[in-house]
């Protein structure tokens, strides 16, 4: 079912292009980081580690160590595939499609119980913003929800 009405879909659309932009970012990310490739990453994380002033010797060699081809090709795999799934969930909830407002309140509520954790630890402005984001993510997709179930 589709509602026609622009009220309806305002809520969506905002979620939507805010999900589209998170595959953006991944697609982004995983294509420097295939750029980049590991040692190139690994210069540039030494450089930073540098620049903060921690001895990469002696702290960052566990970090350092980390970075291998395989790893990067994982990293990128993750990446491409969350892209994926966030720009299928803002292609869904922008032609406003009903499984796009149940993979988007599933996977925006999962995160709900580590927002409240970070929030427990860390009550700054920041952890609040995004735990408040995301509640009203989950509240509008819910609310859409509620509204087919209504409508049939």
């Amino acid at each position: 079912m589709t509602d026609d009405r622009p009220d309806t879909h305002k809520g969506l659309r905002a979620i939507a292009l805010f999900e589209a932009a998170k595959g953006v970012l991944a697609l982004l990310v995983a294509g420097a980081l295939a750029a980049i490739g590991p040692d190139a990453l690994q210069h540039e994380l030494e450089r930073v580690l540098a620049r903060l002033g921690v001895d990469a010797e002696r702290s960052g060699t566990a970090m350092l160590d980390a970075i291998t081809p395989e790893r990067l090709h994982i990293s990128i795999g993750v990446a491409a595939i969350y892209a994926g799934m966030r720009l299928l969930e803002g292609w869904g909830l922008w032609r406003h499609r009903a499984w796009a407002s149940w993979l988007g309140v599933i996977g925006a509520a999962a995160y709900l119980p580590f927002e409240i954790y970070a929030l427990w630890q860390h009550p700054d402005w920041m952890t609040w913003g995004v735990f408040l984001l995301n509640l009203t993510i989950v509240l509008v997709l819910a609310r859409d929800l509620r509204r087919r179930r209504s409508a049939v």
